[in-house]
This record gives structure tokens, sequence and C-alpha cells, in this order.
């Protein structure tokens, strides 16, 4: 079992913590989206360095599926378990009603929050961020991160992309099309260049953007260029 690390300003870690269901029945709180931004941010580049030093061996492309694996939504919502952050966000009745202290994509997103809180609370020293989150990237056994990276959508569309010599990565146009706060709804679609590849919805902007690479994919080999 894992701890929260040592918050020198307790605000900034109740802010991480608190969701924006909580918000709209306690006005006087803040939510923690914005952390959580700075955390995705934070994780993707304290993978790829963790990745990048333990795997001196393997090329960008295995190190990419990797990373994606090491960070992605049920990864983290499993390193938030072990936090036991379930019960301790922050979270409004209905979010609580509709399940959310189970909820892969809350839990993700609360650890997210936290480590962009903690990285704030050290004034921006990113070594206290790195040995906390090293502890959780050690705990994952390779045989999970392998198996996981091997079937990442948005990896394969991508290595097909670059398979036909083309350099630029494909894009993701990914918006909000529906449900409650703490149960959204989006829709991405993938392009290249001008042209729409496929297109996938999910609870979050990830999942959806990972469905539409799938229906890339489906379409792909539809075509026979799979």
């Amino acid at each position: 079992m894992y701890e929260l690390p040592k918050f020198d300003n307790s605000t900034l870690r109740d802010q991480a913590l608190t969701h924006r269901s909580y918000v709209n029945e306690h006005p006087t709180s803040k939510h923690n989206e914005r952390l959580e931004f700075l955390g995705d941010a934070l994780l993707n580049f304290l993978s790829g360095e963790y990745l990048y030093k333990k795997h001196r061996e393997k090329g960008e492309d295995e190190l990419t599926r990797r990373r994606s694996a090491l960070v992605d939504e049920k990864q983290l919502a499993k390193f938030a378990e072990d936090l036991e952050l379930n019960s301790k966000m922050r979270l409004g009745n209905g979010a609580i009603r509709d399940g959310g202290r189970q909820n892969p994509n809350l839990l993700s997103s609360t650890f997210e929050a936290i480590i962009g809180a903690y990285y704030e609370d050290k004034e921006f020293d990113i070594k206290p961020v790195r040995d906390f989150v090293k502890q959780f990237f050690d705990s994952v056994p390779e045989n999970n991160v392998v198996s996981r990276s091997n079937i990442d959508s948005k990896n394969r569309f991508q290595e097909w992309v670059q398979s036909r010599g083309i350099t630029t990565p494909p894009k993701y146009n990914t918006r909000q099309i529906g449900g409650e706060s703490h149960t959204p709804e989006f829709l991405a679609t993938v392009f290249m260049g001008e042209e729409e590849f496929g297109e996938g919805k999910g609870r979050n902007k990830k999942d959806a953007e990972k469905a539409a690479a799938e229906d890339a994919l489906a379409n792909l080999e539809k075509q026979g260029l799979l």
C-alpha cells in the first residue's frame, strides 16, 4: 500500500482531490482540472524518462508504446486505488450515486491531479515528484506493460502512417458531445492531412482518441491496406 506524498500546502492537496461535481454543491471549493492538466504532462514526461533510462536498447516506437501503456487510464486508476484515492476523492452526491468512486476515469484524473499538485507544492521542483512516481512505475510487472503496449491502437495507427513514409503524425479532433460533468462523453475524429480516417467515442479524451484509431485501423483493414 502506498501513501500520499507529504504536502506543505494542504489546500493544494485538497484541491487535487476535488472533482467538479463537488464544487457544484460547494461553490467555495476549487476543482482539480488545472492540476490534472499539469499532472498529465508530468506523467508523460516522467514515464518517458523512466523508460528511456530503463530500456536503453529499445527504439522510439517501442518506447512510445510502453509509455502509453504505463500511463493509460487503466494503469493510472490502479495507481489511484493503491493510494486509496477512491475513498479520498471529494465528489458530488450525484457522482457518488453513479459509482464515481469506482470510475477509472475519475480515479486516473485524480491521480494526475495529485501529481500536478505535488509538483506545485514543491515549488515546481521535479525531483521529489520523480521519486514519488518511480515507485508506481517500478510496481508494474513487465509483462503487463508489454501486453498492453502491443495492442495500443493509437500507436498501431501511427506506425502504419510512418510505414507509408509520412512524417506528420495523425491529428485528433476531440470534443465533448454530452453527458454530465462526472460522466462526460467525448467524440474524436482522426485525420491525416485533410482526410478523415476514423471516429470514436469515449468517457474521456484518451478513450475517444483510442476508439477513433481503432476505427481507422478497421477501415484500413476493410480496404486491404493493413
